[in-house]
């Protein structure tokens, strides 16, 4: 495969327990309600067993009906105000700026992507959203008062793979399915699923994390405290490494990623390397 440009590494990452510390509506939206946290999730869940219903759009459902019954208006604004609550875990801050500056060292162009059930109106409003070239996450359509009243966008623990495809197509745009589903050749993909790292915290990134496995990614958990579900993870061989929410310089995830843009940067290079030598042998 012959490139003209650098090659591109996508990090994807969850968010909740992944980059922020708990589940992001945790922090400010449901006490904006009026609730606890325990509260509004036993509702949730009540709503998801009782109609038998997927758990985000429950969740998502919860939320709308909750506000209105507290005549809280739920808007777009009042949600990204929400994201200016959370509290990431250690590094998280200035990570993207030592990630790709090493990246830029090592020949290669760095992305980052969340891929998350959690809602992207909060992620917006975060210190570090722009720090993403793509948010794919829970997101709501809003009426001509811009009142949330229907789930645009639902993101749940199977149908995150999907999201992988669209960034390994170049595909960024949840309502192009056409181009998503068109058959094309490996070398012609954007991003390279070889060139990919999934950064998760447990078993609903599983299904992401085996996907690279399987297409020669690598696949990384990330814990606040390792118990059985998280060692699990590693002797079931579902990820590559397990490591504590540490985001800083030096600490064993920050090491093990940038060894891993090494690896991957060397072996662009070889591979472009054969394509040259190919080249320059058919034009003889």
């Amino acid at each position: 495969m012959k490139h003209s440009h650098k090659p591109i590494v996508a990090i994807m990452y969850d968010f909740d327990k992944t980059l922020c510390t708990k589940d992001m509506q945790n922090y400010r939206f449901i006490p904006s309600l009026g609730m606890q946290v325990s509260d509004f999730w036993d509702y949730t869940n009540e709503v998801q067993l009782n109609e038998h219903m997927d758990s985000v759009l429950a969740y998502m459902y919860a939320a709308i009906k909750l506000a209105k019954e507290r005549n809280i208006p739920l808007k777009r604004e009042s949600l990204e105000e929400n994201g200016k609550g959370i509290e990431f875990f250690e590094g998280v801050e200035d990570w993207f700026k030592r990630i790709n500056k090493f990246g830029e060292e090592n020949g290669v162009i760095i992305e980052h992507y969340v891929i998350s059930s959690g809602m992207k109106e909060i992620i917006d409003g975060t210190v570090i959203s722009g720090e993403f070239k793509n948010i794919f996450a829970c997101e709501y359509l809003y009426d001509d008062e811009g009142i949330a009243v229907w789930p645009k966008t639902a993101v749940n623990y199977t149908n995150k793979t999907q999201f992988v495809y669209r960034i390994n197509k170049g595909v960024l745009d949840v309502s192009n399915d056409n181009d998503l589903n068109r058959s094309m050749p490996d070398d012609s993909k954007r991003i390279p699923f070889t060139n990919m790292i999934y950064i998760g915290d447990g078993l609903s990134d599983v299904p992401c994390m085996k996907m690279m496995k399987s297409y020669g990614g690598k696949a990384i958990a990330v814990y606040q405290k390792l118990d059985d579900k998280v060692k699990e993870l590693l002797r079931k061989d579902r990820v590559d490494y397990i490591y504590p929410a540490d985001y800083s310089e030096g600490k064993g995830l920050d090491r093990t990623i940038k060894d891993i843009i090494r690896k991957m940067a060397i072996s662009d290079k070889l591979i472009e390397e054969y394509s040259r030598q190919i080249n320059m042998i058919n034009e003889d």
